[in-house]
């Protein structure tokens, strides 16, 4: 007999339910977030089964957590479906809108019971992909932070300073931090001298800018504010900084730890039937480079290690979604697909616009499409899509990058 477990998440406590194959309700229970509860509950489910985990598949709404990897860690067949068709599972049980951790838990069984087909099968990552998932998006959230820090400091810069503010980015460029230590206010600036603005631009290798022409820029006519204006915003900066400094420093440990695992894991494989690992096939096609690489290995891990292009392109966003209403005469309207995942979505977009600059054959692709009217980023869709059928064309046969047969007229594009 088979059974169907549903699994609502929640933060310190996890609703759940059994159901056997003819709908009838088994166990239903609260699960504490704690490890004996957690193995209490596996324990459990396998021995309802009478110890054959074979026979149990659960589901949940999202594709990992401690309950899905305990259950998986016995063998259990774990799934996954998006929250939105759950929220249509649940009209079936209750119309007016009601909405509870246990009637999510017994929706997720009865759906997985009825519906298997649309739910998708979890399937663990590599140890090295969590790592580097973990990575990767603690690599954006930093950047995101140093971004918002940046803007807040070019901000306080506009009230009373322009001057600075307008020579450079300020979320990146470590030399006008040095720089602002020395002048932090305009009247400071009109004392300062050229050594020391030339030790700051030494120190940085900044070419861009001689001392002299720094200086003017320093010293243009100051903003008339309010007394007491300057010296405010000026520490307000100074005490943002060293969060900056700090930040950024992450940033870069974030991003070499990255790139040290992504070359580990491309290293050559002891696995005789595996050429490549998928990471070595990824990481040599044009434009990745290292951060779009990671997220595609970490955000797409199971449709890669599915060799599925189809679910590749609906999680990225380039597979346009058609509407069609009247009957099949009417011509359907093809529309952006808007349900992705961005993270996703993202690093494609930014390796179809590199390999469109710098590989002949998506640059020729791109120009083609936007002789034909297409928009910028619809011509980048197009590019993206065949990248994506010439990467998992490799992933298939287990080869690196190829640029003399990619870019050979007679060679035929995998789309």
């Amino acid at each position: 007999m088979e059974l169907f477990v549903g699994i609502d998440w929640g933060a310190s406590m996890h609703s759940v339910c059994v159901l056997d194959e003819t709908g009838n309700r088994l166990w239903e229970a609260e699960v504490p977030h704690t490890g004996d509860a957690v193995h209490h509950f596996a324990e459990r489910i396998v021995a309802l089964a009478g110890g054959d985990p074979q026979c149990i598949r659960a589901s949940m709404e999202a594709p990992h957590g401690v309950m899905v990897e305990a259950l998986i860690d016995r063998g259990v067949g774990a799934y996954f479906i998006n929250p939105k068709q759950l929220d249509r599972f649940r009209d079936r049980h209750s119309v007016s809108g009601a909405k509870d951790d246990a009637l999510d838990a017994f929706v997720l069984a009865d759906s997985l019971r009825t519906d298997l087909h649309l739910y998708r099968r979890i399937r663990l990552p590599e140890p090295e992909l969590l790592r580097l998932r973990s990575l990767s998006r603690r690599y954006e959230a930093l950047t995101r932070q140093v971004v918002a820090l940046g803007n807040q400091i070019s901000e306080e810069l506009r009230r009373y300073f322009p001057q600075m503010e307008k020579l450079g980015r300020w979320h990146e460029e470590a030399w006008l931090w040095d720089l602002f230590a020395q002048a932090a206010t305009p009247s400071v600036a009109q004392k300062l001298r050229l050594q020391k603005i030339e030790k700051v631009l030494k120190t940085h290798r900044i070419r861009r800018w001689k001392p002299t022409e720094l200086k003017a820029q320093l010293t243009q006519t100051p903003l008339p504010v309010a007394p007491g204006v300057a010296e405010a915003a000026s520490e307000s900066i100074e005490l943002n900084l060293p969060v900056l400094r700090a930040l950024r420093l992450q940033r870069e440990t974030t991003a070499k730890r990255m790139k040290g695992l992504l070359e580990q894991l491309s290293e050559e494989t002891d696995d005789p039937e595996k050429k490549h690992h998928d990471a070595a096939i990824i990481q040599s096609l044009p434009g990745i480079g290292t951060k779009n690489g990671a997220v595609m290995l970490t955000e797409a891990s199971a449709a890669l290690q599915l060799r599925d292009a189809t679910a590749f392109r609906n999680l990225a966003g380039t597979r346009p979604v058609s509407r069609r209403t009247g009957g099949r005469k009417k011509k359907a309207t093809v529309i952006m697909r808007k349900a992705k995942n961005t993270r996703l979505g993202q690093a494609v977009h930014h390796w179809a616009q590199s390999a469109s600059r710098y590989d002949n054959r998506a640059q020729t692709h791109y120009q083609s499409l936007r002789s034909r009217g297409c928009s910028h980023g619809r011509a980048l869709r197009g590019v993206a899509d065949r990248l994506i059928a010439l990467m998992f064309s490799m992933l298939r046969e287990g080869k690196l990058y190829d640029s003399e047969r990619w870019n050979n007229p007679s060679c035929p594009c995998p789309v």
